[in-house]
């Protein structure tokens, strides 16, 4: 197809990665109207070709198990959903202050710790918190760690809009190894990176990806200011998932900071956005992507969402191993006590992912095979409508919170009706929540009248 970034952009597939930018010098990663961070360039971009193998959503890019499998030759096992992996394992980090200071096991900070530790890698390219004064108002960005104390700010999930181009570059101008943290749209697009061009194959030596459900706009943060009380730019930081051991951790707690240095707190279940499999405020390309844990990291993590762990508040881990010298890490970590993990199979995995993967499979299938994209992806996963009518239902309301929780927030903003948009999420939940859980009126009448067995997930 020979795509350009514009027309990935136009076509709602642009993830912000920011990876084309290392194409075009003159090239900048700006906001659009929804608080999507987007690639812009002046005049014509050049080097379509070479944009066409290194986006992540490109149709004509290497897809995961392409990569998956030039990178990771040795590795003795394989799974459809999971991909190709050395070790899988759930627990948690022994030394305290990884665990405390993550959202979850704090597996991802300490694997990053030690590959700077024994000096396997010169930086650690990851998100960090920002001040909005330091560039265009954003609450978090990539920067380059090459000490432990730096690791450590970046510790904690971020649920907002991040891109590369800026540590991609310092990578490229400053020689070294690095390691890179990223969801799995983005450690695809640094290994297509690598794949075509030799110095990012050869300062980039390893990758460390995170689970991932979908990527959300700027517009979250200034959502949940509003429903606390507050302007959105009067937010200078946010927590999203404030850590209580005494709760489950998947009672999620967000804390707003002020310019003023006063809090908010509210936790996600009150905010009329704050159901994550909902889709508010969702990235349009989140909704053509199949891969669930990072299937081309060289080791990838995410969180426990099952029995008893999910239960646990101090945060347990997911942990797939696929590279040797990953799997040679985390096995050094067990036998010196410092890790507290036990291993498992990749049925646990998938099962502690299972919302990720009905979306991103029988879901992709759904969404495939209607066929309204501006640009048809090329995917693994078949086109198929071969799901009942509650799961269209389902993913079809899902597709549309997404898309028009923008716009309902676009409209209440230039209307000055901050109402207006949470109205309209109240009455889109009460929906959602009918078709995927029978609650309410709607999943009554769902429940009667479309699928009387009551076969309803998220």
């Amino acid at each position: 197809m020979n795509l350009s970034p514009r027309e990935i952009v136009a076509s709602g597939l642009c993830i912000g990665c920011g990876g084309c930018t290392t194409l075009e010098p003159a090239a900048q990663m700006h906001w659009d109207s929804d608080g999507h961070l987007k690639p812009w360039a002046p005049g014509r971009w050049p080097q379509q070709g070479e944009f066409a193998q290194v986006c992540p959503f490109s149709p004509d890019a290497a897809n995961e198990t392409v990569i998956a499998d030039d990178l990771f030759p040795q590795a003795p096992h394989g799974d459809a959903l999971i991909g190709r992996y050395a070790g899988a394992y759930v627990g948690h980090v022994a030394e305290a202050e990884y665990r405390m200071s993550g959202s979850s096991g704090g597996m991802v900070t300490w694997v990053a710790a030690e590959l700077l530790r024994r000096g396997l890698v010169d930086g650690v390219a990851h998100v960090t918190p920002r001040s909005r004064a330091e560039g265009d108002g954003r609450l978090f960005g990539y920067r380059i760690s090459r000490d432990l104390d730096q690791l450590q700010q970046g510790a904690k999930s971020r649920y907002y809009p991040v891109e590369m181009s800026e540590v991609l570059r310092e990578i490229a101008a400053v020689p070294g190894r690095y390691a890179v943290v990223g969801i799995p749209c983005f450690i695809k697009a640094v290994n297509l990176l690598r794949r075509e061009n030799p110095l990012y194959a050869e300062r980039i030596t390893h990758t460390i990806g995170l689970f991932c459900g979908h990527m959300k706009s700027a517009r979250m943060v200034d959502s949940f200011a509003l429903q606390l009380g507050t302007e959105p730019d009067e937010v200078a930081a946010i927590d999203y998932r404030l850590k209580d051991a005494s709760r489950p951790a998947n009672w999620y707690t967000a804390q707003l900071t002020l310019e003023d240095g006063s809090t908010r707190r509210q936790d996600w279940w009150h905010l009329v956005d704050g159901d994550w499999g909902s889709g508010f405020f969702m990235n349009s390309a989140c909704n053509f992507c199949d891969d669930v844990v990072a299937e081309t990291a060289d080791i990838a993590m995410g969180d426990a969402w099952v029995e008893p762990y999910s239960s646990d508040g101090k945060g347990t881990n997911v942990v797939i191993a696929r590279s040797p010298l990953m799997l040679e890490l985390v096995s050094d970590g067990i036998a010196q006590g410092r890790l507290q993990l036990s291993e498992v199979d990749h049925a646990f995995v998938s099962q502690t992912q299972a919302a990720g993967f009905r979306q991103r499979r029988e879901g992709l299938a759904y969404r495939l095979a209607r066929g309204n994209a501006p640009v048809q992806p090329v995917k693994r996963v078949a086109p198929s409508r071969a799901i009942p009518a509650r799961r269209k239902l389902i993913y079809r309301m899902r597709q549309a919170i997404s898309r028009e929780s923008h716009r309902m927030f676009r409209l209440a903003k230039a209307l000055r009706w901050p109402g207006l948009y949470i109205r309209w999420g109240r009455a889109a939940l009460a929906t959602y929540h009918g078709l995927a859980y029978s609650r309410g009126r709607v999943g009554q009448w769902v429940d009667r009248f479309i699928d009387p067995k009551g076969g309803a997930r998220d």
